[in-house]
């Protein structure tokens, strides 16, 4: 009788484990950038202490290999930037990729259309094109502005700007100059090959050939390290590049927590506080994730 009665309860669990759905590991995956890879970890070290049990998969590839990745279910998290929608469904001249909360809620909702892809919480921080000066000179012409720096320009200040060809010429500084309202001379442009954000930093840091002035991306490390001054955008030209992760719709099924585990870290995310840290992997050269678990354990989301 007793053997009965443990053959009897040996089959009731194997069968409610056979019923139980098997929930797989989270895949967390970033693109090749420093900061998606830190944001990437920071995402991953919560699910885990939340006990989700997840995948390393970061830096995997440049926005396409990872955006590919993400539609084909090989992963399943991922940090995108808003404005990139715009690209991603032929919508890049719609205004609302210039507002951080149009953008997101335009961007969320083609993409859940479309692919069934569920944005999460966006970080109120923008990666755009921007332009920074050297912090002596933005003082001494009381520089804080684009609109500052026009006027600056206009008045015959001695701007020396280091860009990229791209910079330079697909648009973005000529679209600057017509918004704000100034016009750079040739020789008042530096173009660097290759066109690293970090090339132009360092050659403003340097006042390598008088360089003044450097095309930066908004969150970029380098800009606290060379002591520069964020030129803010008062005018709304660039698209706002919030760092927003995205996830499969069935894997926020799987894990309905997911979308409030994450919302915290995103919302204590703004551009001062990621060039800092973006600073510390940049600059100083410790790993994303070792950056990344600093962070939360200061903000008390880790013990």
């Amino acid at each position: 009788m007793i053997k009965r009665l443990k053959f009897l309860l040996a089959s009731v669990l194997l069968a409610f484990v056979a019923a139980a759905p098997l929930r797989a590991a989270v895949v967390v995956s970033s693109k090749l950038s420093s900061e998606s890879a830190m944001i990437g970890q920071m995402i991953r070290l919560l699910l885990d202490a939340h006990g989700i049990p997840t995948v390393d998969r970061m830096t995997l590839g440049a926005t396409p290999v990872v955006r590919k990745a993400l539609l084909a279910g090989e992963i399943d998290v991922y940090t995108e930037y808003t404005g990139n929608a715009g690209f991603f469904f032929n919508a890049a001249d719609d205004p609302a990729w210039k507002d951080l909360q149009l953008g997101y809620a335009l961007g969320a909702r083609l993409d859940y259309a479309a692919n069934r892809i569920v944005w999460l919480t966006p970080a109120n921080a923008s990666n755009a094109w921007a332009l920074a000066v050297r912090r002596d000179v933005a003082v001494a012409n009381h520089l804080r502005t684009m609109s500052d720096f026009a006027r600056w320009v206009r008045a015959g200040g001695q701007v020396v700007l280091a860009c990229s060809a791209e910079f330079a010429n697909a648009g973005t500084l000529r679209s600057l100059e017509k918004t704000y309202d100034f016009a750079m001379r040739p020789d008042q442009l530096i173009v660097l090959a290759g066109g690293e954000t970090s090339a132009t930093i360092g050659a403003a840091a340097a006042r390598t050939n008088d360089i003044n002035t450097a095309m930066v991306y908004g969150t970029d490390g380098g800009i606290v390290a060379a002591q520069l001054v964020l030129l803010e955008d008062d005018r709304h030209n660039q698209p706002v590049y919030a760092p927003v992760p995205i996830a499969r719709e069935a894997i926020v099924k799987a894990y309905p927590q997911l979308p409030a585990i994450v919302r915290p870290l995103m919302q204590s995310l703004d551009s001062d506080t990621l060039r800092r840290l973006n600073a510390r992997v940049q600059i100083d050269g410790e790993s994303a994730q070792t950056v990344a678990a600093d962070y939360l354990r200061a903000q008390g989301f880790l013990k």
